[in-house]
């Protein structure tokens, strides 16, 4: 798991939060009379005005219920009831509503454990207050919070953020929290609003109160854990296709002769563009762990080295049997004939004892078997003919073992090639099944 931050666009927080305060609200009704004619009077709030540094409570024994839900979008919205702020509707003129400064109100200190950026909210907001002493405050406020992340299956990796509410001041003798909306609820309206931005996508949310003990204190802590996908399609587009089309040539690149010039100057072109690749990109990788993809690059390039690597030695090989073909060994002649004719496999083994790879000798039409010259005394001129013979067809042996021999090591290149080709081809198979299988879960 690494620990890491977790913010964009379109991942942000709307917190709601109600006060449900207990006591004879009644004895605070404000004198709304005249508000119809001369507009509101900042008088008839100024007891409310100076209360603001305190818990808005009749009985301070008795604690503030405040309720939590939460949106992910762009507003922070807080709601709670003031029993010092009352009127009756009827008498100030049917208004219902007013919007006050948040300077002159009290706001609860709810706060996010996980945040870990300044709060940029521009000050001087406006809140609503209605006539039932309810106050909404919407605050506008980009939540950047740190998760645990596992990266392991990047880019179609899923994440569980946490998302604790508590109170930094308010122990549970002062202020209780709960919860306004269902969870299911929540989730549902977080992804109705948040479906179309940004790079991640909301699968769920959950959520399990608890209480935090600091200091002999305790305070009541509301968790939310928020479970988000990752849009895998940025990445496919810029990494894994260009990856793969680098790939699919240089396995097509096999399709040239083993002993073309132009082989092993292309496969070099072919990795040099894969490293600029991987360079350019970077950029779009995770800076901190060791991703599935970042396996897949290495393998990509690890082949890549390899296939230009077997042209090189092939061309090489190639060159040396042309001049000078060396011995081939008993159980590579022995894996070549397996693989190639398994049939023949008996046909020319090699003989014991022999050094490297010994043809049986080829005969050659009108000599004659030594048997035939028992008892015979050849003459001189018999001899040198004789000698002109063997010398002949013991050259004729050599030529055709050499050749032979050339055949055979051309066979172990073409082997080679065909065994890298068919390694390519199941590598490609399976990265594209593992990519299916990912996207699709």
């Amino acid at each position: 798991m690494e620990r890491g931050w977790l913010h964009g666009e379109g991942f942000l927080l709307c917190l709601i939060l109600h006060l449900l305060l207990q006591g004879r609200a009644d004895i605070f009704t404000i004198n709304c009379s005249g508000f119809d004619q001369h507009g509101v009077d900042p008088a008839a709030f100024q007891a409310v005005f100076d209360r603001k540094a305190f818990r808005p409570v009749i009985n301070y024994s008795i604690p503030t219920h405040v309720n939590i839900s939460f949106t992910l979008s762009a507003i922070l919205e807080v709601i709670w009831y003031n029993p010092f702020i009352r009127w009756n509707p009827e008498e100030c003129g049917g208004i219902s509503k007013l919007s006050i400064a948040t300077e002159n109100l009290w706001l609860p200190d709810i706060f996010i454990n996980e945040f870990m950026d300044v709060d940029q909210t521009p000050r001087g907001l406006m809140a609503y207050v209605t006539s039932e002493g309810q106050i909404r405050y919407d605050k506008p406020m980009k939540v950047t919070s740190i998760c645990n992340l596992d990266i392991f299956y990047f880019p179609f990796d899923e994440q569980n953020c946490t998302l604790s509410f508590t109170s930094f001041l308010y122990t549970v003798e002062n202020m209780v929290l709960g919860m306004e909306k269902e969870v299911q609820e929540i989730s549902n309206i977080s992804q109705n609003l948040i479906q179309n931005k940004g790079e991640w996508i909301l699968l769920d949310i959950h959520q399990s109160t608890t209480k935090m003990t600091v200091d002999n204190s305790q305070y009541d802590q509301i968790t939310f854990y928020v479970a988000i996908r990752r849009r895998p399609f940025l990445y496919i587009i810029n990494l894994l296709v260009p990856s793969s089309f680098l790939m699919v040539i240089d396995a097509l690149s096999f399709f040239l002769p083993a002993e073309s010039e132009n082989r092993a100057p292309f496969k070099m072109t072919l990795l040099l563009g894969y490293n600029v690749f991987l360079l350019m990109m970077n950029d779009l990788l995770p800076d901190t762990g060791t991703p599935l993809i970042s396996v897949y690059f290495a393998l990509c390039l690890s082949l890549m080295v390899l296939s230009l690597l077997e042209t090189v030695f092939i061309t090489y090989l190639l060159h040396l049997v042309t001049t000078q073909p060396p011995p081939m060994p008993r159980w590579l002649y022995s894996l070549l004939l397996h693989c190639t004719s398994p049939r023949e496999r008996c046909l020319t083994a090699p003989q014991k004892g022999n050094k490297g790879l010994r043809l049986t000798p080829i005969q050659l039409p009108g000599l004659k078997e030594p048997m035939e010259l028992v008892g015979k005394v050849p003459g001189p001129r018999e001899a040198e003919l004789n000698g002109l013979r063997e010398s002949t067809r013991t050259r004729q042996e050599d030529e055709a073992q050499k050749q032979h021999l050339v055949s055979l090591w051309v066979q172990f290149s073409y082997m080679m090639d065909a065994l890298l080709f068919r390694l390519y081809l199941l590598f490609m198979v399976t990265s594209i099944i593992t990519v299916m299988v990912l996207w699709s879960t």
